[in-house]
């Protein structure tokens, strides 16, 4: 049987196998997922979760459950030689060996930009992984217990300052939520005034949320600053050693809590430890149809989607690539599945295109903007559009049940705020039971 190796278990690499699996004969081939996680992160929810909108656990998709005829592999592949056809994986306990391949398909998506500014590696958090989401309600939760307890003063404010780097949809969502979230919990922590909250949002461009036009972005500006915040624009980090915060426009404060979402950049296995040909960024090239393209030439056996791939977005044409997004990657993991056993059964692959179904973002809990082409939604309608659509989206009824339950209960009982920030410092003892005498 061919054997088809899937790099990563994002959303690309969930529907692919997913895709494979449905589409396959059992003698046809054998698939293997190799993904460090057992399951798959809807992004998309992350911000919802730093504001306890969505359980966490809600955001991530079983790949095992899904993926009953897949091989899952729970590690990393640390270089694809793909002239040899062969990957070394490393498993998560330490394991090594080399996996020989008839297809490769490369969906190892993208990791968070960083840049070399002193303490943002030491302070701050990202926002890739549920785990990050978690982190971030966790201290804003934590800082409010602390700062309800301390006399005004230098460390109180540390405490109520929050800064979210980055303007685009993560970095704006996230702000909006996390800025909700504090607004409402000043109704549970009488000691705190809403003068004492101190929200930043720093972009380093002169505008927020690129993929939708200038009058939208510009509202998004003015309906943040209306609700307290301060939003810097054209303004970047300088520094954050030891949670001092040092802007270009020489805005100076401390933070408790620094949230990093400045970007995507090429996954560094894809982009430093392959034989693929990739673009000037590190993103792996390929044709309109996914297949792996080099100088004009299909690079036979070889397939990539969506954020590690620099596909070409035939719908708006002009040389332009699918941008990052959940939209994408969904479909082209259903396409390339599709494309994979076309060409196993000799028949020729289908070119992507997709036409945007629209923008939609939260800002926080009834705060929300969409826009498809000159229609713009603003406030809760908006809102129930981005839960809406994403409900639809999220992978399985299974979870779609989930996270309406979730959000039934909240809204009939409110948001959740039990912090489990001491889940850090846990360590496992072994319990003590006594070795003689009647134990019931």
């Amino acid at each position: 049987m061919k054997h088809v190796l899937i790099v990563g278990g994002g959303y690309a690499g969930l529907y692919t196998a997913w895709g494979l699996q449905r589409r396959l004969r059992r003698s046809e081939a054998r698939v293997t997922l190799v993904d460090p996680r057992p399951y798959m992160t809807y992004q998309p929810f992350l911000p919802e979760v730093t504001a306890g909108s969505v359980e966490p656990r809600h955001a991530a998709v079983s790949l095992r459950d899904h993926l009953r005829r897949t091989r899952v592999v729970a590690g990393e592949v640390t270089r694809i030689d793909h002239a040899s056809r062969t990957a070394d994986i490393t498993t998560v306990d330490g394991s090594h060996w080399q996996e020989h391949y008839d297809e490769l398909v490369v969906t190892a998506g993208a990791v968070t930009r960083v840049f070399p500014v002193p303490g943002i590696a030491e302070h701050a958090i990202g926002l890739k992984r549920v785990e990050e989401a978690v982190a971030v309600r966790d201290r804003i939760l934590t800082s409010f217990d602390r700062a309800a307890t301390l006399p005004p003063g230098p460390l109180r404010r540390r405490l109520l300052t929050v800064t979210v780097v980055g303007g685009g949809f993560t970095g704006v969502e996230v702000f909006g939520e996390t800025l909700s979230l504090a607004t409402a919990l000043l109704r549970r922590y009488p000691e705190i005034a809403r003068e004492e909250l101190s929200f930043h949002l720093v972009e380093a461009t002169g505008r927020v949320l690129p993929e939708v036009t200038d009058g939208p972005g510009r509202w998004v500006v003015r309906h943040l600053r209306e609700r307290g915040a301060s939003v810097h624009l054209d303004t970047q980090v300088r520094s954050a050693v030891d949670g001092h915060v040092v802007l270009s426009d020489g805005t100076e404060f401390d933070s408790g809590l620094i949230v990093w979402a400045a970007g995507n950049a090429a996954n560094p296995v894809v982009a430093t430890h392959t034989d693929l040909p990739l673009d000037a960024r590190g993103f792996v090239t390929v044709r309109a149809d996914l297949r792996v393209e080099r100088d004009g030439q299909v690079v036979p056996h070889a397939w990539a989607a969506g954020d590690n791939a620099a596909v070409p977005d035939l719908a708006v044409g002009s040389g332009r690539r699918t941008v990052p997004n959940a939209q994408h990657a969904v479909r082209q993991g259903k396409l390339l599945a599709a494309n994979l056993v076309a060409t196993l059964r000799g028949r020729e692959p289908r070119e992507y295109v997709h036409h945007s179904l629209g923008v939609v973002a939260t800002l926080g809990l009834g705060h929300g903007i969409f826009q498809w082409r000159g229609i713009v939604v603003r406030g809760l309608l908006a809102w129930l559009m981005h839960r809406g659509y994403h409900v639809l989206a999220v992978p399985s009824v299974e979870r779609k049940v989930r996270v309406l339950l979730g959000w039934l209960a909240a809204g009939t009982g409110g948001r959740d705020i039990v912090s489990l920030a001491d889940t850090d410092t846990v360590t496992r003892t072994a319990a003590r039971v006594p070795v003689t005498g009647d134990v019931a």
